[in-house]
């Protein structure tokens, strides 16, 4: 249902979509060798591995450019367009941040972000943006950080006013998290449908350097004594595929463990890879069109290769796969009872339009799942 305030937050989208479908003439029919960052230059987070806004396209995907012309439909680089956070100011990065707030109950203040914004680093990261938010938002007290998603994930970040309710929430998650509870429901389109459509993958990750990368690789037999050192981290999955079509998937991920790129990881261990993930979608080949993956040490960060029904399917080109997120959002967030409240409280962010537009373009359905964080 449409509210003043989300017209709103629908206008302050439109403003900052730039279509950046046209290429020059000059690079027309040409492999392009150089590529802008996809969506910003904001700084990385200390423990990121592989910034998907660095990746460039390999000299040795010339020959795998499928070219598509669609008479029908634009793609989501056209309508609705993909942020370029980059292009913003400080205060126009702090207004779009403001008018994505889903949830306001003192203390604590839920907020959509978009894919791309770091939570900390240097320059533009939101811990930096904080003080001029309070001041948008009229707050009397600072804010910080309680829970957030990844950078390169949009979705749910939760803020508070209130360091003694953010230890007691702390607290709880840790108690979730030993009970194995679900704190943060994801929801992620992916190329490629697991199988089976529900179940838990509990395989163990650790980093690796490949070349010049550090990679999240799984590691299947882990000793005891690999976990005690910390050369691998324990890793679970819960996940439901909610719906199918044409090769693709909308699925539901709740991760119960915090391990860097674990969703991303764990999806290519069933043959997915999640759309416009250009770090680990290179795990996967293909022969006589069955999926396998490839060797750990042989993977490298590469933009996404669609075949040419999926690229006709999203009226997109391959040669312009790189500006594609990553469509991977918190959508849900549980926080379970705490200080003197009696039950839990659920917090949820709509996917942005541009993953709700693609989930139309795939014949996705959007289940009750999606459409519960819309109506909230």
């Amino acid at each position: 249902s449409h509210t003043p305030k989300t017209d709103r937050m629908n206008q302050m989208w439109k403003q900052i979509y730039v279509g950046t479908v046209t290429l020059t003439s000059t690079m027309q029919g040409q492999s392009c060798l150089f590529v802008p960052r996809l969506v910003t230059n904001l700084a990385s987070c200390p423990l990121s591995t592989v910034p998907r806004s660095n990746i460039k396209p390999k000299g040795q995907m010339h020959k795998q450019t499928q070219h598509v012309k669609s008479s029908k439909g634009v793609s989501i680089l056209q309508d609705p367009g993909i942020p370029v956070l980059g292009k913003l100011t400080r205060q126009g990065l702090v207004e779009l941040i403001a008018s994505s707030v889903v949830y306001k109950e003192y203390p604590l203040i839920g907020i959509n972000k978009p894919a791309g914004l770091s939570i900390t680093g240097r320059d533009l990261c939101l811990i930096s943006l904080l003080p001029d938010l309070q001041q948008q938002l009229q707050l009397s007290e600072m804010l910080h950080v309680v829970k957030a998603s990844h950078r390169d994930h949009s979705g749910l970040v939760l803020l508070s006013t209130c360091h003694q309710t953010t230890q007691h929430i702390e607290n709880a998650f840790i108690q979730a998290r030993r009970k194995k509870e679900v704190i943060t429901s994801y929801c992620a389109v992916t190329v490629g449908v697991p199988e089976p459509e529900a179940g838990e993958i509990n395989i163990a990750l650790k980093q690796q350097s490949i070349g010049e990368h550090k990679m999240v690789v799984p590691v299947f037999h882990p000793t005891a004594g690999s976990f005690r050192r910390k050369e691998a981290k324990k890793a679970i999955t819960r996940y439901k595929v909610l719906d199918a079509a044409n090769g693709c998937a909308l699925v539901q991920l709740q991760p119960l463990a915090t391990v860097e790129s674990m969703l991303e990881v764990h999806l290519t261990l069933k043959l997915c890879a999640v759309l416009g993930d250009h770090v680990y979608s290179g795990c996967l080949g293909k022969v006589l069109d069955v999926p396998f993956r490839l060797p750990v040490e042989s993977v490298i960060p590469r933009t996404q290769v669609l075949d040419v029904t999926l690229l006709q399917k999203l009226h997109m080109d391959q040669n312009h796969m790189w500006k594609i997120p990553i469509h991977l959002h918190l959508q849900r967030l549980t926080i379970p009872p705490f200080g003197t409240k009696k039950s839990e409280t659920v917090v949820t962010a709509a996917p942005l339009p541009y993953f709700t537009r693609n989930l139309e373009l795939l014949g996705l359905t959007k289940n009750e799942f999606v459409e519960e964080s819309t109506k909230k």
